[in-house]
């Protein structure tokens, strides 16, 4: 009987208080809706950060032209990116990244003398300068009325992002390419891009076009409190770098991306030398010795084809080639005449890159196999590539590279084991433009008595543990 009356009760109750519950659920959604409709408006308003960190042991080993060996077996390192976002309106957005990259403690500046290191165990303690380094900032402007048509088109302006571009970030696991093509240019630069969507006007999937242009060294800005009261003008020494580049996309379906590139880069430098004494050659500073273009073609196919199996759906195969052709102007002219990579001719050098990326054991995870070549006179903009041993990108010979990115957590934890040799068939592979970098083989190079100062051989095994967010 009591049992009766207790569900009796409780029915009473909860057939009185349902309007009341029912009342407040509706209150609760509608101030969700409210929130989200705030979320949205001040969204824009707020500068976003992401982050990301990674710590890397990395085992390098050198063998010189004349047979012996260097190493380093566990050169431990630090890198932070800080990510920066910001966009006011719909068609204006702000990008900015902060970098810091270094060993693990303190490294000798001065292996002989110690006391020429700045050590850093108190950095954070002590009062210290202002420096902050700066990879990326710029101002990014997206429009859809481009010259009075219906294209979208996009303009940027600043420290554009211009590391880890197209088929170059495939081994960093889920990096998206930046611009420009990685296989000629990787290195932080200063400019501007104006690109345009074309495939609504030629109907072809993902066509569109993007100009480049950018400056690699404001020479004739003097510093302040220059000796003869003239700062920041021209004194006369040397001439501004300057690049132009186009950047085409012929075809993009997102199963098969081709993209192409040229570009034009002036005045380009390296450490001049006094040949007066060949066996005894003096510095004598920068010296601008000519200008380098480059064409580029790489394409991309993720995934074979659906109609073969899962393992090629998701197997990504890419390729590349590139050639560069140098365009002495007489430079080096102290103590001898060098040109440009050794020569006073116009040189034509060339690269091919082919590679894939294909699932492994568990989910998520991936393989990675590179493999490319640079012939006597190939000459990149790749000083930004992530290898201690130098650009692989940059080899005049053989490179070969195999990686395995294994998923911790998502897409935001994941650790790699990374593996890159580099057989030299020349010198020069990671110099400038001038003498420093004019290939010699092997043979030469211990001929003339630089075997212990030249690679013949180079390699590196890297375990990585990544946090990106």
């Amino acid at each position: 009987m009591n049992n009766k009356l207790s569900v009796i009760a409780a029915s009473l109750l909860l057939a009185f208080s349902a309007p009341v519950f029912a009342d407040q659920a509706q209150d609760i959604a509608d101030l969700k809706d409210q929130v989200r409709e705030l979320q949205k408006k001040v969204g824009g308003s707020n500068l976003k950060f992401s982050a990301d960190y990674r710590v890397t042991m990395d085992s390098l080993e050198y063998k010189m032209a004349d047979g012996t060996t260097v190493e380093n077996s566990g050169l431990l390192a630090n890198r932070l990116e800080i990510g920066m976002g910001y966009q006011p309106f719909d068609n204006l957005v702000f990008k900015g990244l902060l970098s810091y990259n270094k060993a693990f403690g303190e490294t000798l500046s001065n292996p002989n003398n110690p006391g020429m290191s700045n050590f850093d165990w108190v950095t954070n303690e002590n009062l210290g300068d202002n420096s902050l380094n700066v990879k990326e900032v710029y101002m990014l402007y997206l429009g859809d009325n481009f010259l009075g048509s219906d294209l979208n088109w996009s303009g940027s302006l600043g420290r554009r992002p211009s590391t880890n571009g197209f088929i170059a970030n495939n081994r960093e696991g889920y990096d998206a390419a930046k611009s420009p093509l990685g296989h000629s240019i990787n290195v932080e630069f200063d400019g501007l891009s104006l690109a345009v969507k074309l495939d609504k006007l030629t109907g072809v999937s993902g066509m569109d076009a993007k100009l480049c242009a950018g400056r690699g060294l404001s020479a004739t800005a003097t510093p302040r409190f220059s000796s003869t009261g003239s700062d920041y003008v021209d004194t006369g020494a040397m001439d501004n770098i300057d690049m132009i580049g186009l950047i085409v996309t012929p075809y993009n379906n997102g199963q098969y991306d081709i993209k192409a590139q040229y570009y034009y880069a002036n005045n380009l430098i390296d450490m001049g030398y006094d040949y007066t004494d060949p066996m005894a050659p003096a510095a004598t500073g920068f010296e601008q010795l000519g200008d380098l273009q480059n064409f580029t073609l790489s394409m991309q196919v993720n995934g074979v084809g659906e109609f073969i199996n899962d393992f090629l759906d998701d197997t990504v195969l890419f390729a590349s080639v590139s050639a560069s052709q140098t365009r002495p102007d007489g430079g080096m002219t102290a103590g001898g005449n060098y040109g440009m990579l050794g020569s006073q001719d116009n040189e034509t050098g060339y690269s091919y890159w082919v590679g894939a990326t294909f699932p492994a054991f568990m989910e998520g995870d991936r393989f990675g196999l590179e493999y490319n070549h640079g012939s006597k006179y190939w000459r990149s903009f790749t000083y930004g590539e992530d290898t201690l041993i130098g650009s692989k990108i940059a080899t005049r010979g053989d490179a070969f590279e195999a990686y395995y990115n294994l998923p911790i957590i998502g897409e935001t934890l994941y650790v790699q084991l990374r593996y890159t040799y580099i057989n030299y068939d020349y010198s020069g592979s990671n110099g400038f433009f001038g003498n420093s970098s004019a290939p010699m083989t092997m043979g030469e190079a211990k001929a003339a008595g630089y075997g212990g100062m030249i690679a013949e051989s180079a390699q590196d095994l890297r375990a990585m543990i990544r946090y990106n967010y």
